[in-house]
């Protein structure tokens, strides 16, 4: 099996490039992606037990890994969530699966929004990570539109290694994440 396209464009552009704008010293303070997180929060799991494992199916359709169940760290009496009550499915993607999950977010999905204007180049944490919410996972081309039970939404989130906004902004930039102009 050969690299993953977007893992052989990072060692050929992306790092000579980000090394060329920074000045970096050592080939290990270029910034790269570590991971990448796929999360569905789920209120009504509390109410509906089928649809964790729906939501459970959609990750790993998406990802092509088997998701974890997150479960709620401490009770809300307001909420009517008990501590240890399932709330939501997410999966951690490195390596191969990683790179190949960005391809196909940026390259797939991410076009097939209605009006996009391109991702906002605000929604970065302070240290380099970015994340972005998606409305429908019908976006995604594996999802098959007439099994989906119900439209849920998703959080995707970035985590590099760099040190600011700034580098991590440029790394994604490089990447080819559509970030709009402000």
């Amino acid at each position: 099996m050969s690299a993953p396209r977007l893992r052989e464009k990072y060692q050929t552009d992306v790092m000579p490039a980000l090394r060329e704008q920074f000045r970096y010293g050592n080939v290990m303070e270029i910034p790269k992606i570590t991971k990448v997180v796929v999360n569905i929060g789920l209120g009504e799991a509390l109410q509906d037990a089928n649809v964790l494992d729906k939501a459970a199916d959609d990750i790993s359709t998406i990802t092509g890994q088997k998701p974890i169940i997150n479960r709620a760290k401490r009770s809300i009496a307001n909420f009517r969530l008990r501590e240890g009550n399932p709330i939501g499915v997410s999966a951690t993607l490195r390596g191969a699966r990683m790179y190949e999950f960005l391809d196909r977010l940026v390259a797939a999905a991410l076009p097939r929004i209605r009006d996009f204007q391109g991702l906002s180049p605000n929604a970065f944490d302070g240290r380099g990570n970015y994340s972005l919410g998606i409305r429908e996972q019908l976006i995604f081309p594996e999802i098959d539109y007439d099994k989906v039970d119900k439209v849920r939404g998703m959080q995707v989130t970035i985590v590099t290694t760099a040190k600011n906004d700034e580098e991590g902004r440029r790394l994604l930039e490089l990447m080819g994440m559509p970030f709009r102009r402000n």
